[in-house]
């Protein structure tokens, strides 16, 4: 028998990328965008020396191997140095989502058995809303500003000038801990997804190497900003990525507003950035409506995704010059599963199915096994229309929750796969197309609808800015779909005129039968619509419009 002769033993650990990152790109530029306006600029050597003493100083605190500590910090230069100094000291980040409740974040926080948290200034106030209830030893307070600390906490920078100068990194392994993350809870409570060393970087590397198009890689002649939150399933690793390929990278702070991000777009040249669809839809906004103010860098390229994307975002974004690329995941796989490149054969298509194929969720990306399973169990046909529940497997997919009190074994099959609770097809080319999350479908009469695929035809309507569907209860049919729209400013929009524009695409059963405006859909501290929060709101809607033989068409 014949024997592997490699180094099969080797550890992927965040160790090597910081280590390589330091030794081949130390004067590449990491740029912060403060509190005050300002921009914060140091080297990649600075970021590493900062790392390690963060990592040497939390291990004389007396951080322990695969302990917790928590961050409520926004994207900039000290998260960025928490991503890889708790690591390297081997504990684990556990970023927490500050635009949760207050009472939610001290639940999460303590659930995860947080030693330690690291806090923004800015958010102190935040903070003082729940403080009473944490369980954590120490805080330590990162000064962006002159905000005054409590006495009971510890400044940052103090921090870093107590490490040991004798400090011995720990030794770390592939499957140790580094990160953590909460679920958004959208039913039932928050779910903790731990991360391994190896699922990070394998995720890195698949990011690095790319798919069917190059233009989606990381390399290290970019510039990259992350839109999307630290505190947001590892900011879908472009902390990771972006520092392996030693680019550029540029924080954007406390500011996701599209005039802020528009600026630092021109002024940094950025090449890359990453964020959900209702950021780039207010951007999109922004451009139209200060066409001289803003210029967009030349080939400009974006990962959009958390919800779908709706074709016409993809569209306006073409009118800039910049290629957008929609991929789908979650904070249970780390969380890249599928991107919407097109391959050789699509390129022939013509371009009105192009961009319908690249507002589909696409195909997995390498070593992420994905399948659609229907009711009875069985793996549906791959004709663009049979649907059922989408499920995958992978070396960066979780394989259970943190908490192993709580079952949720019903989230995995027997055989390992994951569920994601996501209605989806397959088209013939290998292209997932996610239909719709198995609470937000609509039954109507005994069928099926999707809400995501009306939203992406709406969104496409010259009066729409943002566009959500609900079930709303009727008295015929059991649910019947209501359109919840914000009209673009100084326009309105008509229920008849809004049904005439989607006839040509939807069965007449689909056609919404109402329709109410508002000046905002709510969202989620992710970005994503809350549809729960509208389907509140609206339960007693009465209806005007019969919807007689809506089903029987």
């Amino acid at each position: 028998m014949v024997h592997s002769t490699m180094m099969d033993d080797y550890p992927l650990t965040l160790g090597h990328i910081f280590d390589r990152a330091d030794r081949f790109f130390p004067t590449r530029e990491i740029v912060s965008h403060m509190p005050d306006k300002s921009l914060h600029r140091y080297t990649y050597r600075d970021f590493s020396k900062r790392s390690l003493q963060l990592a040497a100083a939390l291990n004389a605190m007396g951080l322990k191997k695969g302990e917790t500590v928590g961050t409520l910090m926004w994207n900039h230069y000290a998260h960025l140095e928490a991503y890889y100094g708790i690591p390297l000291a081997g504990g684990v980040v556990h970023t927490l989502n500050l635009r949760l409740h207050p009472d939610e974040i001290a639940y999460l926080s303590n659930h995860a058995q947080n030693r330690f948290l690291i806090v923004d200034d800015t958010l102190l106030p935040l903070l003082a809303k729940f403080v009473s209830q944490l369980k954590v030893e120490k805080i330590i307070c990162v000064r962006l500003t002159q905000h005054p600390l409590q006495p009971t906490m510890l400044d940052y920078e103090h921090v870093l000038s107590t490490a040991p100068a004798d400090w011995q990194r720990p030794q770390l392994e592939e499957r140790d801990a580094c990160g953590m993350c909460y679920t958004s809870g959208t039913t039932g409570k928050p779910k903790g997804v731990v991360y391994s060393h190896r699922a990070i970087c394998l995720h890195a590397m698949m990011l690095g190497i790319g798919t069917l198009d190059s233009r989606v890689v990381i390399k290290h002649a970019d510039t990259v900003l992350p839109v999307v939150p630290m505190f947001h399933a590892n900011a879908w690793g472009i902390p990771h990525v972006g520092i392996m390929a030693g680019a550029k990278l540029v924080m954007p702070g406390p500011y996701m507003d599209p005039a802020n991000l528009l600026m630092l777009f021109e002024k940094e040249n950025v090449s890359v950035s990453v964020g959900v669809p209702t950021i780039w839809l207010g951007m999109l906004k922004e451009l139209k409506e200060k066409p001289d103010h803003y210029k967009i860098p030349q080939n400009m390229r974006t990962l959009v995704g958390g919800s779908a994307v709706p074709e016409a975002l993809i569209r306006g974004f073409e009118a800039y010059g910049v290629f957008v690329v929609q991929g789908w995941g979650m904070t249970e796989t780390t969380p890249l599963g599928t991107t919407s490149l097109l391959t050789r054969d699509m390129q022939e298509w013509d371009e009105d199915r192009q961009f319908e194929a690249r507002a589909m969720q696409g195909m997995p990306v390498p070593f992420v096994e994905a399948r659609i399973l229907n009711g009875q169990g069985q793996e549906v046909v791959w004709d663009g229309k049979s649907i059922g529940e989408l499920q995958v497997r992978g070396p960066w997919v979780a394989a259970s929750y943190y908490d192993p009190e709580e079952d949720s074994s019903d989230k995995w099959t027997e055989s390992g796969w994951f569920r994601t609770g996501d209605v989806a097809c397959m088209t013939p080319e290998g292209f997932v197309r996610i239909t719709d999350r198995t609470k937000d479908l609509i039954k109507s009469g005994g069928e099926w609808i999707s809400s995501i695929d009306l939203e992406n035809a709406m969104m496409a309507h010259p009066d729409v800015q943002e566009a959500c569907v609900i079930a709303v209860p009727h008295p015929k049919w059991a649910e019947r779909p209501l359109a919840v729209v914000v009209p673009k400013p100084g326009r309105s929009v008509d229920l008849t005129a809004m049904r005439s524009f989607l006839a040509p695409k939807f069965a007449k059963f689909w056609l919404p039968d109402g329709l109410v405006e508002i000046d905002q859909i709510p969202r989620s501290s992710a970005g994503k619509f809350m549809k729960s929060v509208l389907r509140d709101r609206y339960q007693d809607w009465e209806w005007t419009h019969p919807a007689e033989d809506e089903n029987e068409s």
